[in-house]
């Protein structure tokens, strides 16, 4: 055998190792982009019907609303980290992790406002 065949000797075990760990990273980019979309979908689902829930108790005031919306948020798998009442409007924030290779993005993150219909 030439000089040149031997240098080549194992190369095509390489690149396969490569390029099979660029799947795998790539594999894993999607998988990371993936739970952080269905976080924000989720926060964004918890943070609408907790605002619905808390506009029901508006009128009862803010302790009553904020706790409404709390524990629908917390049933749908957030956490309630704003309630304000902007009249009857109440307005809140919610966010929920992002299941395991998202989690390193952060918690996902979503607003709402709801109150009664002005002609």
């Amino acid at each position: 055998m030439n000089s040149q065949t031997w240098s080549d000797r194992g190369s095509a075990s390489l690149w396969l190792l490569g390029v099979g760990l660029a799947v795998l990273l790539f594999a894993g980019a999607v998988a990371a982009a993936g739970s952080v979309l269905v976080a924000k979908h989720r926060a964004q689902a918890a943070a609408d019907l907790g605002a619905l829930a808390g506009a029901v108790r508006a009128g009862e005031g803010h302790s009553a609303a904020c706790d409404r919306a709390g524990q629908i948020v917390a049933a749908n798998g957030g956490r309630l980290v704003e309630c304000r009442l902007d009249g009857l409007d109440v307005v809140i924030g919610v966010e929920i992790a992002a299941a395991s290779l998202g989690r390193a993005v952060g918690p996902a993150r979503a607003w709402a406002r709801a109150g009664p219909v002005r002609g």
